[in-house]
Formats: C-alpha cells, sequence, structure tokens
C-alpha cells in the first residue's frame, strides 16, 4: 500500500526528541540544535545510490543500517561523538514494509549511539539514500588527515578484506561462501569508540571507504610523506586469505573498499600508551606499517616492494 511523504514521516521516522540539545526537530521547517560550549561541529554527508552503493534487491533494514554507519564512521575519523542526523531518501514507491524495514535499521544504530534523527526530506524517484550527520568534538582534539609525521607508525582497527570479498560473493564472482564477510559488506560496525579514543592521541586518521591503499594516501598527500606497509603485518581474516590463495588476487583486501575501519598513525614517542587505550576501542587494532620522508605507497611482500598508490576505488574514473 503506498502512503503520502507527511504520514510517511510520521509513521515511521518522528518520534519525540530524547536528547536534550535538540530545541526542535522534525516538523517544522529547520531543526534547531544547541551545540555545547566551547566544541565545534564536525558535519559529514554521503549519499548512497542503488546500482553504484548497493545491489537492487538489499535488505532494507540492513539498508537502513548501512546508511548510518558510513556517516558514523566519518565522524569517528575525526574522532567526533555522534550527535544529530538528517535523512534525505528517494524511494520509487512509498512501501510501507520495506520502510518499516529500512527505518528499524537506521533507528537500531541511532539508538546504539545516541544519535537523534532531527530532519530530511522525503521524494519518489530512483532508490538513493543521502544522511547528513553532525558531532562533537574539541578543536585541539579533533583528528585530521594532515597531521601524519615521519616514524609514526601506521596502524588500523579490526579486519581488512572481509566487505571486498563479501562485495565478490554477491557479484559471484566467487564461488566461496562466507556469512561473515556479507555481513561486514551489508552492517559495517562504524568505529565510533575508537575514534572518540583516539582524539588527541593519533598524528593523523581516516576512515577505511574507498580501499586502504586508496584511503591512506588520502593522508601522506595531506601529510606531504610517504609510507610502507608489511604484508605479513596486515589483519586479513583466514577466509580472506583462503581466498586470496585461490584466487591468486592478493591486492584485493587492499584496492576493495566499505570496511570502514580506522585507519591512522601515531607518534614514536606515544606508541607505548596505545595498548591502554585499545580497551575502549571495543575492537582489535594492529600496527601495519610506518610513515616515512620518501613519498608514495608501498608495499614490502616476499622479499619485493611493490608501489600501491594506483590502488583503491574512484568515482568517475
Amino acid at each position: 500500500m503506498s502512503i503520502g511523504e507527511f504520514e510517511l514521516i510520521q509513521r515511521f521516522f518522528n518520534r519525540p526528541p530524547l536528547r536534550f540539545d535538540i530545541v526542535e526537530g522534525i516538523g517544522d521547517d529547520c531543526a534547531l540544535l544547541r551545540p555545547q560550549s566551547g566544541k565545534c561541529l564536525a558535519m559529514t554527508m554521503d549519499t548512497l545510490v542503488e546500482g553504484v552503493h548497493f545491489l537492487r534487491g538489499t535488505n532494507p533494514e540492513s539498508l537502513g543500517h548501512k546508511s548510518l554507519a558510513v556517516n558514523l564512521s566519518d565522524l569517528a575519523a575525526m574522532g567526533a561523538t555522534p550527535t544529530w542526523v538528517t535523512l534525505a531518501l528517494t524511494v520509487p514507491e512509498s512501501d510501507e514494509n520495506w520502510l518499516a524495514a529500512f527505518a528499524n535499521g537506521f533507528r537500531a544504530l541511532a539508538d546504539y549511539y545516541g544519535v537523534e534523527l532531527v530532519g530530511g526530506d522525503t521524494t519518489r524517484g530512483p532508490l538513493s539514500i543521502t544522511v547528513q550527520a553532525m558531532g562533537v568534538v574539541d578543536e585541539v582534539g579533533a583528528l585530521r588527515r594532515s597531521g601524519a609525521r615521519w616514524g609514526d607508525g601506521i596502524y588500523l582497527t579490526g579486519d581488512l578484506g572481509l566487505a571486498g570479498l563479501g562485495l565478490e560473493i554477491l557479484l559471484g564472482k566467487t564461488a566461496r561462501q562466507s556469512p561473515e564477510a556479507l555481513a561486514k559488506l551489508e552492517r559495517p560496525h562504524p568505529r565510533v569508540n575508537a575514534g572518540m579514543s583516539l582524539a588527541g592521541f593519533a598524528n593523523s586518521c581516516i576512515d577505511v571507504s574507498d580501499g586502504l591503499a586508496a584511503d591512506l594516501c588520502h593522508i601522506l598527500n595531506a601529510s606531504g610523506v610517504g609510507a610502507t606497509l608489511d604484508w605479513i603485518a596486515l589483519p586479513l581474516p583466514s577466509v580472506v586469505r583462503q581466498h586470496i590463495e585461490a584466487d591468486g588476487d592478493a591486492w584485493m583486501p587492499l584496492r576493495a573498499g566499505d570496511d570502514y575501519e580506522l585507519c591512522f598513525t601515531v607518534s614514536r614517542e606515544r606508541e607505548d600508551e596505545l595498548p591502554g587505550r585499545m580497551a575502549e576501542f571495543g575492537c582489535s587494532c594492529v600496527r601495519i606499517g610506518s610513515i616515512e620522508q620518501q613519498m608514495g605507497l608501498r608495499l614490502k611482500k616476499d622479499g619485493a616492494i611493490y608501489d600501491l598508490a594506483a590502488l583503491g576505488y574512484r568515482h568517475f574514473s
């Protein structure tokens, strides 16, 4: 059954504000928000388009989760505490079952991190989801891409390559099956706690959305440095290693996107402090390489050095 725009918003997305910093939420022309005194407002926005970022027929509850998760991951990369989000939803029709599942996935993750939906828009058209997420962070503690320095250790939270394997499974490019890989692709967990713990501690940080090689290059270019990664140190799950051994595509974990882990650098002087902070992360974290003076990104593997600068997903290329 099809329902109208305002009934859609009221039924699936509107509820009384739970946060004290919301003066006016959904229901007026604008949301009125009250940022914390002395904090910077961190803002990010991502769009997910059917056929580009997700396949037709993707589970709507997973899609609701992921559309918020990818934005919370950006806030995590800045060390920000997530606070509010807006949602612009374009759907071919107002299918109540689809909308209820999407809203459930979106709301469950929002509730987990205490994030409030404060506004947005709904329109009819090809399926597209745009989320704007906002958070707060101390100006001096905000993580940036431009702070990496020669001698820093390079670290990565969680695992690498599972989401890439999940996509290959969905596309039928491999006969291998892995519920773990599909879950990583469709329901990534943003490393919000790790990001908040790293604020004021890490020298630089980025979330791995377009592939480790491409995203780490953003840090290197912004910081004017280079790096070498160690293949042996990469946190590749056993199913990913098995896939590499069977298919021979060793570059997949470095090239594939959608991991939504945090890649960050820590100065030599502070690396000993990291294990104590990891208890707050809620995930594993390993050292995968070093920042160097020589520009470019390299990989040390089996006694050889490989250039990784060309790997990673890029729109319009």
